[in-house]
């Protein structure tokens, strides 16, 4: 078919006028009846190598913001090759669905082609180009902020020790700082986000729909639910979880015994233990980490000591690196990458299973002949990676993990109840976009920081916040997906749902549960939503009723750990 360059390096340096030639030659090089799988293997190829090209800028770039040539290369993937590339992409599409592809698993492939041909426009490649500098531009004033603690700058991750002193003073003092970090550079923050809420709202209307919601539900090949279940989801958290919450509050209100809890209570263990301390170093939080995915899997096991070896972890926190952590995966290679910035705390643990989860998915899924069916929609992997944190957490204790049996008991009642905590905000930050880009107002930046405290009193109930609204509006500003990845949250409380499912199998049959865990990893993205929910042995929720007996459920298993008992789930 096509001779393609043989590695990913190849492209490392290239630009636009590098790439264009490689698509142009896949649209116009003569296909015979019965080639197509061919042609379409090659097209894979191509975006394999691309993809890992792309993929090293990003990864070059947000492990070191400071470094400008990162910062050059990362913008010449993102805002300019890649919506170009996009842009080639739909025109490849539109031939693939021309040459007969009969394939079981290339049916929702082929789907995602006709809906990207659908929804594209040309005037909007530019734009999409604007909205990746703007969110580099994010990228590069969050990953700048640091504070001055007793003389020492401090990233806002590595705040997160002192969030969980047992002296109130020192984590109101984080608090504090954390939140005046972000607001120093509010206005910033809020004109830059004025003006991707502007070319979204173009790209939107050049693609002939009503709003920028109703356009991100095409173009994230959400085929299996609506906005309109979106917000039975809202309600169902509101009626099931926000309670439960509330009742973890007043817990640990009690506990604490303080008059009201304020957002500094929040971190700090309710018995006002010392926060835990899993690791003291790198090689013990991830040889920990290879020991624990062993006894979940073997196989996941040896998967994760491949990335150790060859250096497919990039985990503590510093001054320059951008914040927040993520995997992703070098498509040429067929090896995944973990980021974050741990900074020897509980929720670095929770971090890491988590992003495992993804890379066993990359893993399970690498198989699959075609670069598209290897992807899946984020409702499928943040299951992979949600029920990981889950499936992992019986063996949290020592000789195999990070804790004693006592503290382990202690990290898996705290997950659970983050668990809760996380699900009422994944419905606060979805329905908060969703007011954002369909409510006429989300222009204006002081009317968005207005509807944020409305949305977050809904569901963040049971912590004083008096005196404090200016440090609540700064948490929005903090949330990287609202600027970067608009609309992409809803599915993390879909899966986490789900993967309370997976949870609950496991209680009963661990073997079962992870062996269909896997099984439903490996399909990748040749199969439905719901169908790959049930391969996993689980269904989609969207309703109080379905919601309630798994809270019901969670709530048990955390009374049961804080009792000590060592039956506990």
């Amino acid at each position: 078919m096509l001779a393609l360059p043989t590695s990913p390096a190849q492209f490392s340096q290239a630009t636009w006028d590098d790439v264009r030639p490689w698509y142009d030659r896949l649209a116009e090089a003569p296909v015979a009846a019965g080639e197509g799988e061919a042609w379409l293997e090659a097209w894979s190829r191509l975006e394999e190598l691309l993809g890992e090209a792309g993929t090293q800028a990003l990864i070059d770039y947000t492990c070191d913001t400071t470094d400008a040539a990162k910062e050059a290369a990362y913008l010449r993937w993102s805002a300019d090759i890649g919506p170009k590339a996009h842009e080639q992409a739909v025109r490849l599409a539109r031939r693939a669905l021309t040459l007969g592809l009969t394939r079981d698993d290339l049916a929702t492939t082929l789907r995602e082609f006709r809906t990207d041909d659908e929804i594209f426009r040309e005037a909007n490649v530019p734009r999409m180009g604007e909205i990746e500098e703007l969110s580099a531009a994010y990228q590069k004033v969050t990953g700048g902020l640091s504070v001055d603690w007793d003389g020492t700058p401090k990233t806002i991750p590595q705040l997160g020790p002192f969030l969980q002193d047992t002296n109130r003073a020192v984590r109101e003092r984080a608090f504090r700082k954390g939140a005046e970090a972000y607001l120093a550079v509010r206005d910033e923050l809020a004109t830059q986000f004025d003006q991707m809420y502007a070319l979204r709202v173009a790209v939107a209307r050049e693609a002939g729909f009503a709003d920028y919601q109703a356009y991100t539900f095409r173009a994230k090949y959400r085929f299996d639910y609506t906005a309109a279940d979106c917000a039975r989801f809202h309600a169902g958290v509101e009626a099931t979880v926000v309670p439960a919450v509330k009742r973890l509050h007043e817990y640990r209100r009690r506990q604490l015994g303080v008059d009201t809890l304020r957002p500094w209570d929040l971190g700090v263990d309710p018995l006002n233990r010392p926060a835990l301390k899993p690791f003291a170093n790198t090689d013990e939080f991830t040889g920990a980490a290879e020991r624990v995915f062993a006894r979940v899997d073997p196989e996941l096991g040896a998967r994760f000591a491949r990335m150790r070896r060859e250096r497919l972890l990039d985990l503590e926190s510093r001054p320059g690196k951008a914040p927040g952590g993520y995997c992703t995966k070098y498509p040429w290679t067929k090896v995944p990458f973990i980021f974050m910035n741990a900074v020897g705390v509980g929720d670095d643990v929770t971090t890491l299973l988590h992003e495992a989860g993804h890379c066993f998915h990359d893993f399970e899924s690498s198989s699959l002949p075609f670069i598209w069916q290897r992807g899946t929609g984020s409702e499928m992997a943040e299951l992979a990676s949600m029920s990981m944190e889950l499936l992992a957490a019986p063996h949290l204790a020592r000789p195999t993990g990070w804790y004693s049996e006592a503290d382990a008991r202690r990290a898996r009642a705290e997950h659970l109840e983050d668990v809760l905590i996380s699900l009422a905000h994944i419905a606060c930050v979805d329905a908060f976009q969703a007011w954002i880009y369909t409510s006429g107002q989300g222009h204006d930046a002081a009317a968005r920081d207005a509807a944020w405290l409305e949305i977050r009193s809904r569901f963040e109930q049971g912590v004083d916040w008096r005196g404090l609204e200016r440090e609540r509006v700064a948490r929005w500003y903090r949330q990287l997906h609202i600027f970067e990845l608009p609309f992409y949250y809803i599915e993390y409380g879909l899966a986490q749902f789900g993967a309370l499912g997976v949870w609950r199998q496991s209680l009963r049959d661990p073997a079962g549960a992870v062996a269909r865990y896997r099984q439903a990893l490996a399909l990748g993205g040749t199969r439905s939503l719901p169908e790959l929910y049930r391969a996993a042995g689980v269904e989609l929720v969207f309703d109080a009723s379905a919601m309630a007996p798994i809270v019901a459920e969670v709530e048990r298993a955390i009374e049961a750990l804080r009792d000590g008992d060592p039956h506990a789930p």
